[in-house]
């Protein structure tokens, strides 16, 4: 009988003791400091951005609808799958971990408010919800950061060649791309589209490889930016090296393309500025062969 009542008591004195690690190990979960994170948004909330360097350029984004605009170019579009991308890579760091915390390190590291090589202001509807500061790197495609709200410093999956501070580098670069063309018209040969092929302006049919090049340069046109101020004055007394007049299912463009300096640029009738070109770009759309295009030799 004792020896049963002994077993007994060993039984609950072991139950009791489990139940109080468990209770002590419960109230260390809940006592424990939460580590504190480097955003407090979700990207939907975000309508505005501003993006500030060291040497006080600024550029701002603001969202219409789907699209992001750059109010500083008239309203032309930004890029709206970079913005998407930046903005996903700053909120996708909500479970990072702080690698410093004292005013030295943001010296040291270049996001103090003072110091810093980019400044990311982020607002919703007026408010300014989060500014975040970009410094130095700490390896290839990671940057150092922190919100002005707080002391922790992160080492975030982003880079300042993916934050510019002027408005050129976030247009969209498909701008002018012209994905239907009907008709192109130029001083060296004119194309139609008719009964669902093409035709030269000396009704032969051009040649197949010669054509898909040409159209595929229009369909595939990116722009690399804008011509600087001190630029745009000059180029529009430039002749150009080649006009194209295009008819589309949207409507009539104009294309001017142009060379000053070994660079090439490119003026859209749809919009009031010149925009820089690769020499990919620019000689895909100059380089026809006349001949070919225009049918003349198979």
């Amino acid at each position: 009988m004792k020896r049963s009542v002994g077993v007994l008591l060993s039984a609950l004195l072991i139950q009791c003791g489990i139940t109080a690690i468990l209770f002590w190990s419960d109230q260390r979960a809940v006592n424990r400091p939460t580590n504190p994170t480097l955003t407090s948004f979700s990207s939907d909330e975000i309508d505005e951005i501003r993006i500030g360097d060291d040497f006080d350029n600024e550029v701002v984004l603001i969202r219409s609808s789907e699209q992001w605009l750059l109010p500083e170019l008239g309203g032309l579009p930004a890029d709206a799958v970079k913005v998407r991308s930046l903005l996903q890579r700053i909120s996708a760091e909500q479970e990072a971990w702080p690698i410093a915390q004292s005013p030295a390190a943001r010296q040291r590291f270049q996001v103090a408010d003072y110091y810093y090589q980019r400044r990311l202001t982020l607002l919703s509807a007026g408010q300014a919800l989060d500014t975040l500061y970009l410094g130095t790197s700490p390896r290839y495609r990671k940057v150092h950061a922190r919100n002005d709200r707080q002391d922790a410093i992160y080492s975030i999956t982003l880079s300042a060649f993916e934050t510019p501070a002027t408005s050129g580098a976030w247009l969209e670069p498909r701008l002018l791309q012209v994905r239907a063309p009907l008709r192109i018209d130029t001083d060296f040969y004119n194309l139609t589209f008719e009964s669902g092929r093409w035709l030269s302006g000396t009704g032969r049919e051009p040649n197949e490889m010669e054509l898909e090049r040409l159209i595929s340069a229009l369909k595939s046109l990116q722009i690399d930016g804008i011509a600087g101020e001190d630029l745009q004055n000059e180029l529009s007394a430039v002749e150009a090296d080649l006009v194209m007049a295009i008819q589309s299912p949207t409507g009539h463009v104009t294309l001017e393309l142009i060379t000053v300096a070994n660079e090439h640029f490119i003026y859209s009738s749809e919009y009031p500025l010149f925009f820089t070109l690769s020499a990919y770009d620019f000689d895909r759309l100059t380089r026809v062969d006349l001949r070919l295009i225009s049918g003349e030799k198979g």
